[in-house]
């Protein structure tokens, strides 16, 4: 039996200190793997496109400036996801390719699940660039799941 949860059945419910604190710290580490995600996708769909990631391409297509995108890509090569040759720009490493092919895959996951209820293409593109990176593993696989139930 199933109880569909209702706007009141939420209203001040405070839950256990254990499950908030969880819910918060999952939060957190999102928050500090996104960009590093982002960057890593791009790079690696840049690079699929053109043959090539330039700092200047990475600045335009996330609309910051070159000096954020520098610092930005000092830290994942120090993290060990790409790697930067002088006059050729930017490669991914094993361990960048493997993030961003996660990465793509939890998008595409959540895109298809999005517009499977119904949301437009392009919003659904949208949204998913944000919930992608929260989503946890076990909601990715009910919207796997659900997904396949739909042929």
């Amino acid at each position: 039996m199933s109880i569909k949860p209702t706007p009141e059945t939420f209203q001040g419910v405070l839950v256990d200190a254990d499950t908030q604190i969880e819910s918060f710290r999952q939060t957190r580490n999102s928050r500090r793997t996104e960009l590093v995600e982002d960057y890593v996708e791009l790079i690696a769909d840049l690079i699929a496109d053109g043959g090539e990631a330039r700092q200047v391409d990475i600045a335009h297509r996330l609309g910051v400036a070159q000096p954020t995108v520098a610092k930005m890509l000092k830290r994942l090569a120090a993290e060990g996801f790409i790697q930067q040759k002088p006059y050729r720009g930017v490669f991914l490493t094993a361990r960048g390719n493997e993030l961003a092919a996660r990465s793509r895959e939890r998008h595409h996951i959540v895109e298809s699940f999005l517009c499977a209820l119904g949301i437009s293409p392009e919003t659904a593109r949208i949204d998913a660039e944000g919930i992608e990176h929260y989503v946890s593993a076990e909601t990715l696989e009910a919207f796997k799941s659900h997904l396949a139930k739909l042929g």
